[in-house]
């Protein structure tokens, strides 16, 4: 393989250099949009050489107008098979399965003496958007639109890089997709606390009764919802497992945090591991005012009701948030939040299958 080059700007220059000459010559006049959207941790800009043992390579998405993408997309999919390079920057342009994991479509990047199997993705925004998301931006993005997306899928379609939007869809779209309508934003923001008031006071009531493991398991989970809190409040979409702590230490309290919250993980005993949460707790306590959002909330921790347990008693940014919804229908909702607040399976975070939209829709 050649020196690693990151996967968005391999695919950058495979568009530049190799596909758009050949889509020039045989459609011209005709307006497309092209882009590397989607699944892949160079969407993320978080690949590395590692990333090439699977759906990693020159490829991106060619969109056209939909009457374009159903008259002259096999067509244009099957020249692009015979006429693009074999190579491009030293890398196979033909992807083949790897046959590890039977019944899925994983491909390998794999040199070949035929036509390619090439990972340029031709279809329409409209098409590309609702098999992704669900729905399309472009129309009426409702609560249950926003509130039905998992994150991570939210990520894929607002990161990645727009090549070149002949169309002017994609940035119109992803615009629109940028971040939460103010009032969700706070409920999500309200529901995320919540999860952290349910919880806080169990990693002092575990280990007093001298179960530090489950103590541990407690505080890996608020862990995990402060640093979703904290990609929220930096108005960031927090991604799923495999990248979170990447994003997270990417946030203005990312580096200061991150040495706090490894030491409540690794701590031996639920004192220590409470002392360092509850220094967490105070930080993003603190920024929340920082944002202006509600009225400033105490961000000091204090005992939980008569028992010997340091928490912060986090429903009061519940409360705070509710207050300043203006939305009847999203006050009206449970605390439950968003679907990665009330779900934590890998399967219901995956985009929805072809022709299936979210509820509501």
């Amino acid at each position: 393989m050649p020196p690693f080059l990151p996967g968005l700007e391999l695919s950058r220059r495979f568009y530049t250099e190799a596909v758009r000459p050949l889509l020039d010559k045989a459609l011209p006049g005709i307006p497309h949009s092209a882009a590397r959207l989607g699944s892949g941790s160079e969407v993320l800009g978080y690949d590395t050489p590692r990333s090439a043992d699977h759906e990693w390579g020159p490829r991106l998405q060619l969109f056209l107008r939909p009457q374009d993408a159903g008259h002259h997309g096999p067509r244009l999919t099957a020249l692009l098979s015979h006429r693009l390079p074999k190579t491009f920057l030293g890398h196979p342009t033909h992807f083949a399965l790897t046959g590890e994991d039977p019944g899925t479509d994983i491909r390998v990047m794999t040199r070949t003496d035929g036509p390619v199997h090439h990972r340029v993705d031709i279809t329409d925004p409209g098409t590309w958007f609702t098999a992704h998301l669900g729905f399309d931006p472009s129309e009426t993005v409702t609560t249950t639109d926003w509130l039905a997306t998992p994150t991570q899928l939210l990520v894929e379609a607002t990161a990645g890089a727009v090549f070149h939007d002949g169309l002017d869809r994609l940035t119109p779209a992803r615009t629109a997709l940028r971040w939460y309508p103010h009032d969700i934003w706070l409920y999500v923001l309200a529901c995320q606390w919540k999860r952290i008031s349910q919880e806080e006071a169990f990693v002092g009531r575990c280990g007093e009764v001298g179960d530090e493991l489950g103590s541990a398991v407690v505080a890996g989970r608020l862990v995990r919802d402060l640093m979703r809190l904290c990609l929220l409040m930096n108005r960031r979409y927090p991604p799923y497992s495999k990248w979170l702590g990447t994003a997270f230490a990417q946030t203005p309290q990312g580096p200061a945090l991150t040495p706090t919250l490894t030491a409540a993980l690794t701590a031996p005993d639920w004192p220590t591991r409470e002392r360092h949460l509850t220094r967490a707790y105070e930080a993003l306590a603190t920024h929340h005012n920082t944002l202006a959002l509600t009225p400033p909330v105490d961000p000091t921790t204090r005992p939980y009701h008569g028992r010997p347990f340091q928490v912060l008693h986090a429903e009061r940014f519940t409360a705070a948030l509710r207050a300043r919804i203006t939305d009847p229908d999203l006050r009206a909702l449970p605390d439950t939040g968003a679907v990665d607040q009330f779900m934590d399976n890998t399967d219901a975070m995956k985009k929805p299958r072809p022709g299936e939209v979210r509820p509501g829709r």
